[in-house]
């Protein structure tokens, strides 16, 4: 008996591709692609190099094609296409085949494919050396700008973000009345200029911005001091932003302190706005517990206690402190440290973490409320809260150095979980919510805990990644280079 024929061909098959002869995925992006690197592209059959150029494409994300030469090898059947110019780096291309493309025989691809890379980075310096002073002062001046130039230009107070209009952050107003002596101290402006921005800022706080209890919303209308809601029922007092914003308040009123008659009164202004908090009030009814919301319309619906451990550590400060609505220590007691997710006792990467969440959270923990507190020396029921934040930091550095999740970019010099902006949203990066977003100002602001860890940081971001972070208000909020946006 004669053997059966083959079976006939009935189209042509995309076997496999490579990349500078190391085999590419077709599920996965990949990474650190050589800007200069061939895409070899396997098929059963011979093809038809006439349909090729109909067919084959390298398209840089959102941005168009890309201009290819072509090659080929094992008798047609490969081919071997490479950018006629350097591709980009740090750029995502998608390399697609369709069923324009056609073997010798006539029979068409039997599907379309295609796989993404992304290229490497440039190591390149971007900007001309500084010495290390030179670099952060230029970092602290750029950054300064932000809640200088870009302020309200009614209220002064600072701008949720850069679209955000005459939306105002109460909270974010707070960072950036702390970042005024700091401009002065650094000359980048006058303590006459200074003065004047407070002083419009105390009186648009205290006769325009619309305050319940006391206390401020989350968001402000700039222009007229209206409340805008944060959300559906959050449309009242922000406890905990109110206690961010007069974290800097008193921060200025610390800071001008001379007899000038100026800075007299800006100082009364600051202790009546600071006095007529009612941060007593936020007991709900006296409980030992402070309440995030209060709202004139929906009342305490957002119910949402302030427990530690996280970010809210000054809200608490800045009740008992008060002369006038303070809390007494058992709200302290009960309220803020007696919950189950205050205390930690595990070690991660070789670091204790007496406090705090799993892996210690969001970067963010460590240092907002510490702008106003001194953790230095700062001790409280065996728990030195220096070292607190700085095993903190240590362990998302070591987190990000680590990689667990195999991000693109993360390394010793690229870290940093913190709250930021993601793409198409906004999230609180932490070691255990880890999106492959890194903010820099989670390592740069982490300089007190981590100097040379969050120096290098600063630098490569500065040096090697400055052409895409570094803008007009210093870097930008956060980047991914696993997924560039």
């Amino acid at each position: 008996m004669w053997p059966p024929p083959p079976p006939a061909v009935t189209s042509l098959n995309f076997v496999s591709a490579n990349i500078n002869n190391t085999s590419a995925s077709s599920t996965a992006v990949n990474y650190n692609v050589l800007t200069n690197s061939s895409f070899r592209l396997t098929f059963d059959n011979k093809v038809d190099r006439g349909t090729v150029a109909s067919a084959l494409s390298i398209a840089e994300n959102a941005a168009g094609t890309v201009v290819y030469t072509t090659t080929y090898e094992n008798g047609d059947s490969t081919i071997v296409i490479r950018s006629s110019a350097a591709l980009k780096n740090l750029t995502k291309y998608t390399i697609a085949g369709t069923t324009a493309l056609k073997a010798t025989n006539g029979r068409a691809l039997s599907g379309a494919f295609n796989f993404t890379v992304l290229t490497t980075i440039d190591s390149s310096r971007k900007f001309p050396a500084l010495t290390d002073d030179a670099l952060l002062t230029k970092v602290q001046e750029q950054t300064f700008k932000y809640f200088w130039d870009f302020a309200h230009p009614v209220s002064g107070l600072a701008r949720e973000r850069n679209t955000s209009g005459d939306v105002c952050a109460s909270g974010g107003s707070g960072f950036g009345i702390m970042a005024i002596p700091v401009g002065i101290s650094r000359n980048f402006i006058t303590r006459a200029q200074g003065l004047q921005r407070m002083q419009t800022i105390v009186a648009f706080l205290k006769n325009t911005a619309v305050k319940v209890k006391g206390a401020f919303p989350h968001w402000i209308n700039g222009a007229t001091g209206a409340i805008v809601p944060f959300s559906a029922k959050d449309n009242g007092a922000d406890l905990v932003e109110t206690s961010y914003l007069m974290m800097g308040l008193l921060t200025a009123r610390q800071y001008f302190n001379t007899a000038d008659p100026a800075e007299v009164t800006l100082r009364a202004d600051i202790n009546s706005l600071y006095n007529n908090v009612e941060w007593d009030w936020f007991r709900n009814g006296g409980q030992n517990v402070l309440y995030w919301h209060y709202s004139p319309n929906f009342a305490w619906d957002m119910n949402l206690q302030i427990k530690g451990w996280n970010e809210c550590l000054i809200t608490y400060v800045m009740a008992a402190s008060s002369t006038t609505h303070g809390i007494p220590a058992s709200v302290y007691n009960a309220g803020w440290k007696g919950t189950t997710g205050y205390t930690n006792g595990n070690t991660y990467y070789g670091y204790p973490l007496p406090l705090g969440p799993a892996q210690g959270g969001p970067l963010f923990l460590a240092q907002y409320s510490f702008l106003g507190i001194n953790p230095n020396s700062l001790v409280e029921g065996g728990v030195n809260f220096f070292t607190q934040n700085k095993n903190h930091t240590l362990i998302n550095y070591n987190y990000c150095k680590t990689n667990p999740q195999r991000y693109f970019g993360y390394s010793d010099s690229i870290w940093g979980l913190t709250a930021s902006d993601i793409e198409n949203g906004y999230t609180a990066s932490s070691p255990t919510n880890d999106v492959g977003v890194i903010a820099p100002t989670a390592a740069i602001a982490s300089m007190p805990y981590t100097p040379a860890e969050s120096m290098a940081a600063l630098k490569f971001y500065y040096y090697v990644l400055g052409d895409k972070l570094w803008k007009q208000y210093g870097f930008v909020d956060a980047f991914s280079l696993s997924k560039p946006w």
